[in-house]
């Protein structure tokens, strides 16, 4: 083979791999293309996305204010009766009773006014610490230790001041004395 030859043989072999070369890089260039529409469409998805838990979060926490802002709503309206009653009693201090008449309706008027207001703290979940069980220093504080014959050491004695929880969280102890 000659020099000549051999020059055009190499040139038709470069021709070849130029023209594959520039088929790859023609389908380099398209699958480029394709994944970089697809990264527009991920990105326009991810900021999508975002805006959505923006959203939620922002609402989220006007619920939770809304929310704190009303709790005691319903605990408000229960006692709306009671305030009903005391009113009442009020005015029935103003009429032109006989004192002794006067005196029992104030007394009836207060006992169902505390019935009242009793039962609406219980239905919140507001209950007295009861003063029959054994002293707990969780719930009740001691103020004096008393000797008592009448009744077993670490029973409750006498109570100076009402204890209440809430649910099952003290909300005030209840000052107690203790037997010896």
């Amino acid at each position: 083979m000659s020099k000549e030859e051999l020059n055009e043989e190499t040139v038709e072999k470069a021709e070849e791999e130029s023209s594959g070369l520039e088929a790859e890089e023609e389908i380099v260039e398209s699958e480029l293309d394709i994944l970089q529409a697809e990264i527009a469409v991920l990105k326009d998805k991810y900021a999508r996305v975002h805006a959505d838990f923006d959203n939620i979060k922002k609402r989220l926490e006007r619920e939770k204010y809304t929310a704190v802002e009303y709790a005691n709503e319903k605990f408000a309206k229960d006692m709306i009766p009671v305030m009903d009653s005391l009113q009442g009693a009020m005015a029935s201090v103003q009429s032109d009773a006989k004192p002794e008449d006067l005196i029992e309706k104030l007394k009836e008027g207060i006992e169902l006014t505390l019935k009242q207001f009793t039962s609406a703290l219980e239905k919140h979940g507001v209950t007295m610490v009861s003063h029959d069980e054994p002293f707990d220093p969780n719930i009740h504080n001691a103020v004096q230790s008393v000797e008592s014959e009448d009744v077993e050491s670490g029973q409750i004695v006498q109570t100076f001041q009402t204890g209440y929880k809430y649910k099952e969280r003290p909300l005030r102890e209840a000052m107690v004395v203790v037997a010896n």
